[in-house]
Order: structure tokens, then C-alpha cells, then sequence
């Protein structure tokens, strides 16, 4: 009877392990939420208080880990007091800053993106473009219905909405600033959900290389032209942002691309 019972448990054993491993190997809760995405743009950054950082682009088809650099790493600004958690498609955090109304900070987590925009009429993208007027702006003020959306200002009308610090034609608005002139939506606080959850979040051009942003993350034209030439709508597109050591914790849960060590800058 010893020798039966030995190879049970021994059975037992094996396909508990491999339950185990196969358990191990599907994505987290969190990760879920971003299982079909097939293009990733990642921006990681030394740590919390950090105005920069580096910007990566990777593929995959279907789901899985099989991410796949694409081009070159990049520079880019972050907010001028660094980031904390933001409002996207991973469950709320509270394992560091939290990204609020003005704080200067750029939010991190992984994030849909969304609608690209700019001065042009058109532009060499796969997202979805809309071309900025004069009369959008971005609605920054909490206590606007409008909170955190791009509106027509010649034909909505709402209180507090001439309150907004936020046009998209910088050009026409903001002595010639060409910051918007090439963008998209990074969709934090979607819709505006959480009032002084932060607002107006963009991946935009940089007024100067390394100078720092009031929460967006921004890049040289020849980095944004590549990175918008690349983006496809229907590949479900994802931004994420983290510091260095968040990073390095979340990667293998939440099914993220493997990276070496990246530089720090100022």
C-alpha cells in the first residue's frame, strides 16, 4: 500500500505545481483591463519627483508577454513635481503621490489613449484626429459640468467655462506657443469623473528640451511625428507612466514589456 499511495501524492503534487505555473502565468486582475491591447507606449522615469524621463514604444499580436520594442528610447518632460497615481484603466492606488488638480504632477498608471489633435487640418496618424479651432479649449476648472473635456466654446454655454487657463490653439491664444501644435488625449480622470482628479492630460511637444510640463508628458517633433505615425486605434493603444521602482514591482503582474535599466535625467 506505501508504494500507490507515495506515487498519488507525488501525482497530487505535480499537478498542483503545474496549476500553480499556469496560474502564474495569466495576467492579473489589473492587467486584464488592457489584455487586448496590442501597442504600448511606456514612459518610465528615475522616481516620484522626477520632471523626466524615457519614452519606449512596443508591439505585440494578441495578448501574452511577446512585447516588442519599436524604434528608438526617447527623452521626454514630465511634470514639473514629478507624478503620482493617476485615474486609467488599473484600480485606484495609494502606494505613493496621488495626482490632483494643479499639483504638477504627471499621472501615473496605464492609461487608454485617445484622440490626437493639433494645428493641421489632418495628420499621419492611425488615431482618430480633430483638428483644434480657435473656440477649444480644455476645461480645467473642477466646478464646470465640462471638467477635463475639449469643447467648442462658440457653441457650448455653461458657467465657468471662461475660467479655463487651457486653450488648444497656444499659437493663436498664447504668443505663438507651438506646444499643441502635435498631440493626443492621454485619458486620465476620463470624462472628468473625480473633480480635482487633474485634467487636461496630453502627450504634446515641448516648449524646450527638458523643460518640464504642468502634469503632460512632452517630446521633440521628430519623437511625437514618429510616435503619431505609429498609433493605430485599432490596435487599442495604452500609455503608461511609472517611476523606476514601481515599475520593477508591477512588471510582471500587470504583463509589461521587460526593459533594461534606464538613464536618469534631470
Amino acid at each position: 500500500m506505501t508504494m500507490p499511495i507515495r506515487r498519488t501524492a507525488t501525482a497530487l503534487l505535480a499537478l498542483s505545481l503545474a496549476a500553480c505555473a499556469h496560474r502564474s502565468a495569466l495576467p492579473s486582475a489589473d492587467a486584464r483591463n488592457w489584455a487586448d491591447a496590442q501597442q504600448m507606449v511606456l514612459v518610465t522615469s528615475a522616481d516620484w519627483d522626477a520632471p523626466g524621463g524615457e519614452l519606449r514604444r512596443f508591439e505585440r499580436n494578441g495578448g501574452g508577454d511577446g512585447w516588442k520594442q519599436i524604434g528608438e528610447t526617447v527623452p521626454v518632460t514630465l511634470g514639473r513635481n514629478g507624478s503620482g497615481w493617476g485615474l486609467g484603466l488599473n484600480p485606484q492606488r495609494g502606494d505613493g503621490p496621488v495626482k490632483r488638480e494643479g499639483d504638477g504632477k504627471a499621472p501615473a498608471g496605464v492609461f487608454a489613449v485617445g484622440t490626437a489633435f493639433g494645428y493641421a487640418d489632418s495628420a499621419n496618424t492611425g488615431l482618430r484626429y480633430q483638428a483644434m479651432t480657435t473656440n477649444d479649449w480644455c476645461i480645467d476648472v473642477p466646478a464646470s459640468n465640462y471638467y477635463n473635456k475639449i469643447i467648442d466654446r462658440s457653441t457650448v454655454k455653461a458657467p465657468y467655462l471662461d475660467q479655463s487657463s487651457e486653450p488648444m490653439r497656444r499659437d493663436i491664444h498664447a504668443d505663438g506657443d507651438q506646444r499643441y501644435r502635435e498631440g493626443f488625449v492621454i485619458e486620465h480622470n476620463q470624462g472628468g469623473t473625480a473633480r480635482q482628479g487633474g485634467s487636461c492630460i496630453f502627450a504634446h511637444l515641448w516648449k524646450a528640451p527638458g523643460e518640464a510640463t504642468a502634469g503632460c508628458t512632452a517630446m521633440a517633433p521628430a519623437s511625437m511625428d514618429a510616435l503619431l505615425a505609429w498609433l493605430d486605434a485599432r490596435r487599442k493603444p495604452v500609455f503608461v507612466l511609472l517611476p523606476n521602482a514601481q515599475y520593477a514591482a508591477l512588471r510582471q503582474d500587470w504583463k509589461l514589456p521587460e526593459i533594461t535599466a534606464p538613464e536618469a535625467r534631470p
